[in-house]
């Protein structure tokens, strides 16, 4: 019963607000790589020095001023500048509720064009994170929109637990996509439940999208899907090249090691930012025991 709550958690403004001012307590430090957009770069230079590839995602969502996006918009832009310029193997992650999705929908397409359009000129690629529910349809406008312009710059995110996925995943057939389980708060009116459900979907979704020779981001740290993906793509004799593992910075180093080690592309989401809180707490609400890291970070 303790996901639900620290969803709940996660969600709280005045809690999110004064964890602004906290800084990254409660072990938070191990899974976000600083405040600063440069804290971050050297993170990403670390890992790929290990044999990583990365993306980078600057923290924040729901904002309601256009100042708070233009501002996010511009450390994307120079996030892709300072990749470029470093020469890293590093792509971008982006929220539309912190780019202004909420305020203006014109003015968030301009937004996302202008970062797009960077990654186009960069030769990188954005992939526009999938949020809540009620964010999922304005998500798909999006890409839709921008993929006309940018097709091999641009993709997303697909939650294998909502009711509505199996019927994007057709539609979707053959983009870059990102398959995860689904770490939001929702509704069984919207999403499925049942762990077990989800995990059996969340295998179902990646094999289809492989063999229509779709690329996979497969983004989980279950070793048991881990090596039924495995299994899958030897029998079905296909290449590393048409996937890869993502992983989350700080979460199961060992086996995002062991997988480089068996020649397989991870590619590792790299956070930043003062805006932490909701993530770590959906990082909490997926694996209880990192309680433990919050009780260490109290006391230390």
């Amino acid at each position: 019963m303790l996901k639900p709550f620290f969803l709940f958690l996660s969600e709280n403004r005045l809690l999110k607000a004064g964890a602004k001012k906290w800084g990254h307590w409660f072990g938070a430090s191990r899974f976000v790589a600083g405040d600063t957009l440069e804290q971050a770069i050297e993170t990403v230079s670390d890992l790929e020095a290990k044999g990583f590839v990365c993306t980078l995602s600057h923290l924040g969502e729901f904002v309601s001023m256009k100042e708070e996006a233009i501002l996010a918009k511009e450390i994307c832009l120079r996030a892709l500048d300072m990749i470029s310029d470093r020469n890293l193997s590093c792509h971008l992650s982006v929220k539309l509720t912190q780019l202004g999705i909420d305020i203006d929908w014109n003015f968030a397409v301009e937004q996302m064009k202008a970062i797009a359009w960077k990654a186009q000129t960069t030769n990188n690629f954005v992939r526009i994170d999938m949020e809540d529910y009620p964010h999922c349809q304005l998500t798909f406008n999006m890409l839709e929109l921008l993929y006309e312009q940018f097709p091999t710059h641009i993709g997303t995110v697909l939650q294998a637990y909502l009711h509505r996925s199996e019927d994007d995943l057709e539609r979707l057939k053959g983009m870059n996509l990102r398959l995860v389980k689904g770490a939001y708060r929702e509704s069984e009116t919207v999403s499925i439940q049942s762990k077990e459900e989800i995990d059996k979907r969340f295998f179902t979704f990646i094999k289809r999208h492989l063999k229509i020779g779709g690329y996979a981001a497969i983004a989980t740290h279950d070793h048991h899907i881990i090596a039924e993906v495995q299994r899958f793509c030897k029998q079905e004799n296909i290449a590393n090249e048409q996937f890869e593992f993502q992983m989350l910075y700080g979460i199961r180093p060992e086996l995002q090691q062991k997988l480089v080690e068996e020649g397989h592309t991870v590619r590792i989401y790299v956070p930043f930012g003062v805006d932490w809180f909701s993530y770590f707490m959906r990082r909490v609400a997926e694996r209880p025991h990192h309680l433990a890291l919050i009780f260490q970070g109290m006391i230390k």
